[in-house]
């Protein structure tokens, strides 16, 4: 089920840190169909417990692909959503058409093989250079529907310098879910995942000239299947050019 957006709209100014750390996108493309998998999403998961490294509040992304629904299990998370966004940054920003599980990208800059902790952990580094702007997330129950979220969205250019053309996307995530899986590669094993994107897409845009080229969500309707307890809202800007995350914020649900 998607999550349903009802209401819009994109506030530039002040952000109000608590937190000083810079958060880092890391995106894992796994899949349940996919035995070399659990190992790498247990990696992600103690990267986002642990959290490593100095200076960094990193920020899972655990995103199914559906081409391994064909191989005998059909992934519950799955979704040709995150395999096109795979295929995207493969074909445009690694110049390859070879797409695979388990793959990790940090910051939206550089890909590799998603069991490779050591790595993750250095890019993460990297990526922490790259932020050039505040995104500041609040989130409230709405008086009129238990179901409904109010997102309040504020983006801050924290450099001075020229916006590039980017997207703001918009994740839900979901901790603590786990799947016994009955057949594929995985068959018989269950499996405990890090945090599972649910909702995933565009909702807004930021241009060159620093002006709002779109909207931002500012109420949700969760599923009521969802464990509200689990769920966290990722926002985070994307360059469209370079594909480098530029920003991120993140906020639970409950």
């Amino acid at each position: 089920m998607k999550l349903i957006l009802l209401a819009a709209g994109l506030a530039i100014g002040a952000v109000h840190a608590q937190d000083h750390r810079v958060p880092v996108v890391v995106e894992l493309f796994t899949s349940e169909g996919c035995s070399s998998c659990p190992p790498a999403e247990q990696m992600l998961l103690r990267l986002a417990d642990r959290q490593p490294v100095a200076g960094a509040r990193i920020i899972p992304l655990e995103e199914h692909v559906d081409y391994w629904n064909q191989l005998g299990w059909t992934d519950p998370f799955s979704s040709a959503i995150y395999r096109a966004r795979q295929n995207d940054y493969a074909t445009r920003l690694f110049f390859t058409d070879n797409i695979y599980t388990p793959q990790i990208v940090v910051g939206g800059q550089v890909g590799f093989s998603g069991g490779n902790g050591k790595r993750a952990q250095e890019e993460i580094v990297h990526a922490i250079q790259a932020q050039s702007v505040a995104v500041d997330l609040k989130a409230a129950a709405d008086r009129t529907d238990a179901d409904l979220v109010d997102l309040t969205v504020q983006v801050t250019n924290l450099k001075n310098t020229k916006l590039h053309n980017s997207n703001v996307f918009l994740a839900v995530t979901e901790s603590g879910l786990s799947t016994n899986v009955g057949s594929g590669e995985n068959a018989g094993r269950m499996l405990w995942h890090a945090p599972v994107v649910r909702s995933f897409g565009v909702i807004g845009k930021l241009d060159s000239k620093g002006a709002n080229g779109g909207q931002i969500v500012n109420t949700m309707r969760l599923p009521q299947q969802w464990q509200r307890q689990n769920l966290r809202v990722v926002v985070f800007v994307q360059e469209r050019d370079s594909y480098k995350i530029t920003g991120a914020g993140t906020t639970d649900l409950q």
